[in-house]
């Protein structure tokens, strides 16, 4: 049964212990909390979804140092950009930043819009992401609902409706809008922020540390990790597939992955749908091949285990024989090429394709 809670004792000045916190507080050395420039904003927030701070920090630098402005990022190839994004995973934000940048500099002139509404209008800005923008860079009273805001919010508040429903999620939009303050909409914003991130946390929140607990909901219950609900889950599945690492002297035999799907448009080893297809397929291929250790790797909503085969081809090889094992390959798995391992290593490639070639 849905249950919205009556407004709590601090909600008239919410906002302001927010602001007060945040100032104290809050985190302030980040770098892009040191500009006002959307383009940079824009791609923390891309950075951020899903990703801890610590680990785009170097990716965050990396990518402003090969691409320091909008209209770099958008004449720059799309398999660069991906390879500056290996390992960071979700590579759909990737896909989604290069094309937002193409729309920017074609319709928009090569400057980011001012107001929200029309920078959710672009390639993979969502609505909070398009909010954040305008409110760092802009001053627009426009409410965030990331992750670490909706948890902080919902456990303040006592928001106990289930947010996997929309009318839920509509709800807790009009809740943090009505929230906002008359002024200082961007420390408050970095300040909700923050809030979730080191102290309204998922597991064992610090409530003695935050700025609201005296009339918070879920602290007064007793049992804040019951907040937010959102009871839909996705059931994991799990995959097994093999991939084969083919290799002649330094050169390794790479394919470009579909455009969607997993890693999509990323370079990657064949992937086949079982090790048995893959040995049936490299029966009688001259040369050595040895079976890995099976690589572990979680996606968002399945396990998947990869395993590889290592098979290297003599150095000298007749061209004729070259020329078989690559046409099996082309028809097993798609077009490919050879490519120098140094050359394989600066390509968007899966973190643990990069890191089974790396260690090899």
């Amino acid at each position: 049964m849905s249950r919205r809670p009556p407004p709590t004792s601090f909600e008239p000045g919410f906002a302001e212990r927010v602001v007060a916190w945040q100032r104290r507080h809050g985190r302030h050395d980040l770098p892009w909390q040191r500009t006002r420039d959307p383009y940079r904003v824009w791609l923390s927030e891309v950075m951020l979804q899903q990703t801890q701070v610590a680990t785009v920090l170097g990716y965050y630098e990396r990518f402003l140092a090969r691409f320091p402005d909008v209209v770099a990022l958008a004449a720059a190839p799309l398999d660069d950009v991906l390879a500056l994004w290996s390992g960071l995973g979700y590579y759909s934000r990737a896909r989604h930043l290069h094309r937002c940048a193409q729309v920017v500099v074609a319709e928009h002139g090569g400057t980011f819009p001012r107001d929200s509404a029309t920078l959710a209008t672009l390639p993979g800005i969502g609505r909070s992401t398009a909010a954040a923008i305008a409110a760092f860079c802009f001053g627009e009273r426009a409410a965030i609902l990331d992750g670490n805001v909706k948890r902080v919010l919902a456990r303040a508040l006592g928001f106990g409706d289930d947010l996997a429903g929309a009318a839920a999620e509509r709800a807790l939009w009009q809740r943090a809008q009505a929230l906002l303050p008359a002024r200082d909409v961007d420390v408050y914003t970095q300040g909700l922020m923050d809030l979730g991130a080191t102290v309204c946390t998922a597991r064992a929140p610090r409530c003695d540390a935050c700025p609201l607990a005296d009339g918070c909901v879920a602290r007064a219950e007793g049992r804040p990790e019951r907040y937010p609900v959102k009871t839909r889950r996705t059931r994991r599945g799990r995959r097994r597939h093999a991939l084969l690492w083919l290799a002649q002297g330094r050169r390794l035999w790479l394919v470009q992955r579909p455009p969607r799907g997993v890693w999509a448009s990323l370079w990657s080893l064949p992937e086949f749908a079982s090790a048995d297809a893959l040995a049936a397929l490299s029966a009688g291929w001259p040369g050595e091949a040895r079976w890995l250790a099976p690589i572990e790797h979680a996606l968002t909503h399945f396990d998947w285990e990869l395993q590889p085969l290592h098979h290297t081809l003599p150095a000298r090889l007749a061209a004729s024989q070259r020329d078989a094992v690559e046409q099996a390959l082309r028809a097993a798995a798609g077009p490919g090429r050879w490519v120098a391992r140094d050359e394989a290593l600066a390509l968007g490639l899966p973190a643990p394709v990069r890191r089974l070639l790396a260690g090899g």
